[in-house]
């Protein structure tokens, strides 16, 4: 059942919310348990550091259930930007109503209005069958891309 909400782009008065949210999609999905300090310290230099990405926040009744953050990848291929769609969090009880919709319909105005973003992309859990069905509905094709890291 989808209910209405609203999208904005995240304030610094956002932060405590942000960092919860945060921290809770990290235990739910991966079992960690995130630093809050280092957590608000991210949030906090990405809130003042716009030219490195934003989150936005959906609202409903004045209280903030879902948020998530944009970050971008330069492309030398197609001389622009991919956005990666990053700590998506929707709270429990406003789940499977529209929020997540809502966001990503917004990350994807903004993009498509933007004249050098070239597409979306994220990462999911390769075990978190029910967001990669939510992602899928959207129009998000899985890519033949592996993802490495080093942790410094």
């Amino acid at each position: 059942m989808e209910l209405s909400c609203s999208v904005r782009r995240a304030t610094p008065q956002d932060t405590d919310v942000l960092v919860a949210h945060n921290c809770a999609m990290a235990h739910e999905t991966e079992g960690k348990e995130l630093e809050p300090d280092v957590v608000t310290r991210g949030v906090e230099r990405l809130l003042h550091l716009p030219e490195h990405g934003f989150y936005l926040v959906a609202e409903r009744d004045g209280k903030v259930v879902g948020s998530l953050m944009v970050t971008s990848e330069w492309s030398d291929w197609r001389d622009g930007f991919f956005w990666w769609v990053q700590s998506v969090y929707i709270a429990p009880d406003h789940r499977r109503t529209g929020i997540y919709r809502s966001l990503y319909d917004e990350v994807r105005t903004e993009a498509r209005e933007a004249e050098d973003v070239r597409g979306l992309r994220l990462y999911v859990e390769q075990t978190n069958r029910n967001a990669r069905a939510v992602y899928a509905r959207l129009g998000m094709d899985e890519t033949s891309y592996r993802l490495y890291e080093e942790l410094l």
